[in-house]
């Protein structure tokens, strides 16, 4: 009764509209992986170099996915939380000092709350990294690095909902949480645990054709 329901009600969904939204995000993370330049190479240094903490903001959409590039930095061993930029202009400023670098995200470049932020966090000498999808923004030119996350189209119908954009960004953060230079200094302890896992499997399986 309930796999003829589920049946019933599958029925009358359009698919092709579900594929769309996906094909639509796929192609927009794929299109990042031409973007990485030695911008991208910058962004990865600089945090890498920072002696601060990381600090991650964004209004609306884009701050829920500041929270997640935030709590990915964390996870990764760099030390980093999420400021509302709204917060900050309340006050909430004074937590940022001269060594932290600030990402901050905006797809217009524009959002105001973020560009008010933009005058106090130079003069305390903090480093700005922006993801936007507009990079001769007011952000995309005040800020230190500036990384590429436009998109095409969005995968709302109406072209409105942030859906592509935020998927876009929201991998782009992946990718500077992520430590590139980490993973670059640990690869040759992690090839050399491959190996002798390796090794080991085929000892095994010699062992077990021998016996």
């Amino acid at each position: 009764m309930a796999d003829s329901k589920v049946s019933s009600t599958a029925a009358g969904v359009d698919m092709r509209v579900a594929r769309q939204v996906l094909e639509i995000e796929a192609a927009a993370i794929e299109a990042l992986v031409d973007r990485l330049d030695d911008r991208f190479a910058a962004a990865v240094q600089m945090l890498d170099d920072c002696t601060g903490r990381v600090i991650v903001t964004g209004m609306g959409k884009s701050g829920i996915i500041s929270r997640k590039i935030a709590a990915t930095l964390a996870s990764t061993g760099t030390p980093a939380f999420f400021l509302h930029p709204a917060e900050a202009v309340h006050g909430d400023l004074g937590v940022v000092q001269g060594d932290d670098v600030v990402v901050a995200l905006s797809h217009s470049g524009e959002t105001g709350e973020i560009l008010r932020l933009l005058e106090t966090i130079k003069r305390v000498g903090a480093r700005v990294i922006c993801l936007t999808g507009v990079p001769d923004s007011t952000l995309g030119q005040a800020a230190d690095v500036t990384l590429d996350c436009q998109v095409r189209i969005e995968a709302c119908p109406l072209n409105l909902v942030p859906t592509a954009s935020t998927t876009a960004a929201l991998a782009l953060g992946d990718a500077l949480g992520v430590p590139p230079l980490a993973m670059a200094e640990l690869l040759p302890v992690i090839e050399a645990v491959m190996v002798a896992k390796l090794n080991e499997q085929m000892d095994h399986s010699h062992g077990g054709k021998t016996g």
